[in-house]
């Protein structure tokens, strides 16, 4: 089985980061949405520049989180901060996907972000539309401001059903909402998703990531 890719979200401090240069992280996520975690062009490009400097071969690979944007938001962004994924949060049509991947040098990821109750079938028919025009889904739980980020699980029996979906459509599945280093195990031994994606669980205050529970939580899911 493959190793779990690991997502490290909402950096906004630049010796936090200097700080993870020895852990095997995948993808940073750097947060343009509005949040507590929120940064501009310019300190994302900072922040971009310190992944060069990665202890390990493989160096973690940025990404850009926005909700419902125009083209020309990410380009002024791309501009300045040349980010390796953007990661679209809102309700952004298959086209626009399509779109940002024909515009600019990156992947697309798109998050689902999952109500309570059992997986409609017109919601997988909706992600149909989005087969070609992205390269990860993540699923995340609903939050009625955000859209996501809430730091809440949902129902992880939903799972099953999107991870057939993405094996049948061979596009990777990530798993966000409410992750800690404590409940972290019980998902990855349970559902094997290709990746999870943490923020709040990894924090000492919203927005303040402890370096100590993110090495906690990279060490487990490396070692799962």
């Amino acid at each position: 089985m493959s190793e779990t890719l690991v997502k490290i979200c909402g950096l906004q401090s630049v010796e936090v980061l200097k700080s993870m240069i020895n852990l095997p992280v995948d993808y940073v996520g750097l947060m343009f949405a509005n949040s507590k975690r929120q940064v501009n062009a310019n300190q994302a490009a900072e922040l971009i520049r310190i992944l060069k400097h990665w202890n390990h071969e493989v160096k973690p690979a940025s990404v850009g989180v926005f909700v419902n944007p125009e083209l020309g938001d990410l380009e002024e962004v791309m501009d300045i901060a040349p980010l390796d994924v953007i990661q679209l949060h809102g309700q952004e049509s298959p086209q626009f996907c399509r779109e940002v991947k024909d515009r600019f040098p990156v992947s697309v990821f798109k998050v689902s972000s999952i109500v309570s109750g059992a997986v409609k079938q017109e919601h997988l028919t909706e992600l149909d539309a989005y087969v070609g025009s992205i390269d990860a889904l993540l699923l995340d739980t609903y939050d009625p401001v955000y859209g996501g980020g809430s730091g809440k699980t949902f129902d992880w029996e939903s799972i099953p059903v999107y991870q057939e979906w993405s094996r049948r459509n061979a596009i990777p599945l990530f798993v966000a909402g409410g992750l800690t280093p404590s409940n972290l195990r019980q998902l990855i031994e349970t559902y094997h998703p290709d990746g999870v994606d943490v923020s709040s669980g990894v924090e000492s205050s919203p927005g303040v990531k402890d370096i100590d529970k993110v090495t906690a939580f990279v060490e487990r899911v490396k070692n799962s």
